[in-house]
């Protein structure tokens, strides 16, 4: 066992079952330095929808050969449609802790691995990260947003991601070897606010599993399951908001549903002498979340596809000036 050198202990030095212990109170020592463990995220959602993706991701963390090794594949698609918690129902599948570290543009080495503290006593203690103690107890971590990421971060993870499995710590001056059931995936957003992420790093980041918007049923079994307590008329109009503007290539998610309800029910609740209609708190419940271009999608997404260069390119002077309709266009 790669961590059978590691001892698992509490403040009084005794060893404990992790099972059994709250992750604040657990210490795990290597090599005579003491590392204080993150809490594992508590799960309770469940997934809603397509499942072939869920069982892409298991198939990635499977082992099927003493001689094999998981994958650490990269989760894609727009913000808002799932992905974290998608890899939270892997975790729950395996009935493993899962642990979650928020990736920034100023993320750096030692904030993915192991952080100095200065002590009450005034000595130093060494903090574990999310991923570190995912690393030592054998659990799942996502690395939330990957690509927002420095490439000098991702290069102190490069050995855990391949075949060597271990990391290592300039700051505490240790060598960690994964544990056996040590399991990782990486969201990635796809936006433009993003770093460029290393191709060494990106071979070890396989396969990708690409995230698309839910299907309608999909979308209103998920806007049930947040807001059980929502109307069957303001979630019907969500999902067709919701639906249209996935046709039109816009990116509103799922989150951005939630949010939206959650305010227009508000609304409505505020003063239960004179509620809100339904129509009204929804339609001012789209301006204040989304903006007044979502009252209209379909303008939207031509000025998104203009702006994308999706248009044909003018043919003449008129053409900037007026569109082909136009009567005054000169060609007409």
């Amino acid at each position: 066992d790669c961590c059978s050198a590691y001892s698992i202990q509490s403040p009084a030095r005794k060893t404990m079952s992790l099972s059994t212990q709250p992750a604040a109170s657990r210490t795990v020592t290597i090599e005579g330095i003491t590392l204080h463990l993150a809490q594992p995220m508590t799960m309770g959602q469940e997934w809603i929808g397509n499942r072939e993706i869920l069982k892409q991701l298991l198939a990635c963390w499977l082992v099927i050969d003493e001689r094999d090794l998981p994958l650490s594949p990269r989760i894609t698609g727009q913000p808002g449609i799932g992905k974290t918690t998608l890899a939270m129902a892997g975790a729950r599948e395996r009935k493993q802790d899962l642990y979650v570290f928020q990736c920034t543009a100023d993320t750096r080495p030692e904030d993915l691995l192991i952080t100095p503290v200065l002590a009450e006593s005034g000595t130093i203690s060494y903090h574990a990260s999310p991923l570190i103690t995912a690393v030592l107890t054998g659990s799942i971590c996502v690395l939330d947003e990957g690509n927002r990421m420095n490439e000098k971060s991702w290069a102190s993870l490069a050995p855990l991601l391949d075949h060597r499995r271990c990391v290592e710590s300039i700051i505490a001056g240790i060598l960690i070897n994964a544990h056996a059931e040590f399991r990782c995936c990486v969201t990635m957003n796809e936006d433009a606010s993003t770093y460029e992420v290393p191709d060494y790093i990106l071979s070890r980041l396989q396969p990708t599993l690409g995230m698309g918007f839910p299907a309608r049923e999909d979308e209103l079994a998920i806007l049930r399951y947040h807001l059980p307590f929502a109307p069957a008329e303001m979630l019907a109009m969500t999902v067709d908001f919701l639906q249209e503007a996935h046709q039109l290539s816009l990116e509103y998610s799922v989150r951005d549903g939630i949010h939206l309800l959650q305010y227009a029910l508000k609304r409505r609740a505020q003063d239960p002498t004179h509620p809100l209609s339904a129509d009204a708190a929804w339609r001012e419940s789209l301006m204040k979340v989304l903006g007044e271009e979502a009252l209209d999608l379909p303008t939207q997404s031509r000025r998104r596809k203009r702006a994308l260069g999706d248009q044909a390119l003018p043919q003449g002077l008129g053409d900037f000036f007026f569109e082909s309709d136009d009567p005054l266009h000169p060609g007409r």
